[in-house]
């Protein structure tokens, strides 16, 4: 393999920024710089370009562009919706979240707990499957919102989401659903989905990182979190006009590009998981292995520690992670490993691949031959460190 060859199977941190979302953004940093707001010819273009951008992801989401909302990230989606949501009635300061969500969540979920929320942590099992009768349990006459994601970050495994929004209506209580990792993965359609707000971020889509949407259903009376006069007066701060085209080019290649993540981006997920667990003696899947994300496979791997396997696999070109890469220059072990009652070690021997459409299958041939060689010298490098997760393997 070429020293310069990357092999990139990090897509769920962030994904390589498609040539036609490129091409589609830059006339929107050199000619086009009018800004949206403004009256003359410059400032309508850019106008008419981010309410094109805005029907293109509304029909990714399946629901109208006067619901989505142009943000700076998924994380600022996040902390506008739950904020947005407790700001609706404030007798009603119940949070419901679960143990396993992304750090935006987690942290805000933390932040509120201290000014005096009551915040519920709902648990999941060993194959980070949520109880749905623990969350009907834990809805009360003062929950004020739900906020859960729909595909986890680090397993790729799904929460029940169409049975959440539906539990939550009949309920009365607002849902919020953080959709980083599901967008432009599997199909979602809003206009069947009675989800009240959906965090979106677009470097999870092969766009540039610095641009989000925050899907606010029109049922909803909305707060504003950063108050101005743009995007209909919900988001203050002047648009990013070639970030938000980006988007909505990225959103249009996504929603043609679904059957490909189904069915190719899986294929070749699942012939590298198949590869390492063929190959690889002492190695389990991290998770539900039918009701996750296409592309992605956490995987534990008895007797080392991932610190050490992702600085021999970057030496060599392979690009994965730990964990969240929010949480990378964390030295604790995954808390979504954690909450899924996996021990400290097995949480600490544990590395996640996610794939995308712009691997080959070269790639996995080259990451069958890289990982389990790089295991392999891992644990000879400790051969008295022993079997050290083996009594924590398996997953229910």
């Amino acid at each position: 393999m070429s020293a310069e060859r990357i092999i990139y199977l990090d897509n769920n941190a962030t994904t390589q920024v498609d040539p036609a979302v490129v091409d589609a953004m830059l006339p929107w940093l050199r000619e086009g710089y009018g800004n949206p707001s403004s009256a003359y010819r410059l400032g309508r273009q850019a106008n008419e370009a981010i309410e094109e951008a805005r029907a293109r992801v509304a029909t990714l989401l399946g629901c109208a562009p006067s619901e989505i909302l142009f943000t700076s990230c998924g994380s600022e989606s996040i902390n506008t919706a739950i904020q947005a949501a407790l700001a609706l009635d404030p007798d009603r300061t119940h949070v419901i979240t679960s143990a396993v969500e992304h750090s935006a969540t987690m942290k805000l979920g933390e932040h509120l707990a201290r000014k005096g929320h009551e915040v519920t942590w709902l648990p999941v099992d060993r194959a980070g499957r949520l109880d749905l009768a623990r969350l009907e349990k834990a809805i009360g006459p003062e929950t004020g919102l739900v906020s859960l994601l729909w595909a986890n970050n680090e397993t790729g495994v799904y929460f029940p989401v169409e049975e959440i929004a539906e539990l939550c209506r009949a309920k009365k209580v607002l849902f919020h659903c953080d959709a980083v990792q599901a967008v432009g993965k599997i199909p979602i359609d809003l206009h069947r989905t009675r989800i009240d707000f959906l965090s979106v971020s677009g470097h999870k889509l092969h766009c540039p990182k610095g641009v989000g949407v925050l899907y606010v259903s029109k049922r909803v009376r909305f707060t504003p979190w950063l108050r101005g006069s743009q995007e209909n007066a919900r988001r203050g701060g002047t648009q990013n006009v070639a970030s938000i085209v980006a988007l909505g080019k990225a959103a249009e290649i996504a929603a043609q590009s679904l059957a490909e993540e189904q069915t190719r981006v899986r294929a070749l997920r699942d012939r590298f998981e198949a590869g390492i667990l063929a190959q690889v003696p002492g190695v389990e899947v991290n998770g539900d292995r039918e009701h996750r994300l296409p592309n992605t496979t956490s995987l534990a791997f008895d007797g080392i520690e991932a610190e050490g396997a992702l600085i021999l696999l970057d030496e060599r070109g392979v690009c994965c992670s730990a964990g969240s890469a929010c949480t990378s220059g964390s030295v604790h072990p995954s808390h979504v490993l954690k909450a899924m009652g996996f021990s400290t070690p097995r949480a600490r021997a544990s590395l996640r691949f996610s794939f995308g459409r712009f691997n080959t299958e070269a790639d996995v041939d080259a990451a069958l031959e890289i990982v389990p060689a790089v295991v392999a010298k891992l644990r000879a490098a400790s051969p008295g460190a022993g079997p050290v997760i083996t009594a924590n393997l398996a997953v229910a």
